[in-house]
């Protein structure tokens, strides 16, 4: 790692603390938490360093993003929380792994996406990488961490997220369906309009990075 990555560094391994701890906080009646609008700047993290420096660089940078958040998960998996007469990890085992799973796949899933389309015009490459990995990542994360047919974790890992297979009234208003098809589908509904909105950063940062200086 050299001085010059630091910033991407500081930046990613920030946005990951700053989505662990906001994930605690629900929103819009527990189909969202605060980390969910903080977790997606990641993709903008990995496609400015991928745009300025190159894949290389930006998997450094990935590799400590995760490595963050495998410190986060392990200190989370020791924080225990009390709630309706019974004690539980601030970070289930099931959630932990699926955090860092959905991270790593889908980041460096944004890189390769991101270095198809490097290019083209210069939107198309943030932009499709991002929708590719976030889409991703919310997949990996929420079937891993919540689905009732993957029972590999064993009884005890599931008993911590049974919770999320109640069946409710999908977003709130449809058809009746396990809780964390909701959750996932919000979740995506956050990436896909930051998506959009993390372009206008994505140009500013890229434009001034990369701007020739001016010889004296």
């Amino acid at each position: 790692m050299t001085r010059t990555y630091l910033p991407g560094i500081l930046a990613m391994a920030a946005i990951v603390v700053a989505s662990n701890i906001l994930v605690q906080f629900l929103v819009l009646d527990g189909l969202l938490t605060w980390g969910a609008f903080t977790y997606p700047l990641a993709f903008l993290v990995t496609d400015v360093m991928n745009r300025v420096y190159g894949a290389g660089p930006a998997r450094k940078v990935v590799a400590a993003g995760f490595v963050t958040g495998v410190l986060c998960s392990l200190i989370g998996s020791q924080i225990m929380l009390q709630g309706d007469g019974y004690e539980y990890a601030a970070v289930p085992l099931r959630i932990a792994v699926a955090s860092g799973i959905g991270f790593l796949v889908a980041q460096l899933t944004d890189i390769t996406v991101f270095n198809r389309f490097r290019a083209g015009k210069w939107w198309r490459a943030p932009l499709i990488s991002t929708l590719v990995g976030s889409a991703l990542d919310t997949v990996l994360f929420f079937s891993i961490a919540f689905s009732a047919t993957i029972t590999l974790f064993g009884a005890d890992a599931d008993s911590a997220i049974n919770w999320a297979w109640e069946a409710v009234p999908f977003m709130n208003a449809g058809p009746m369906a396990p809780l964390w098809v909701s959750l996932a589908f919000a979740d995506w509904l956050v990436k896909l309009s930051l998506a959009l909105i993390a372009l206008v950063p994505f140009k500013l940062i890229v434009s001034r990075a990369t701007r020739p200086e001016i010889p004296a």
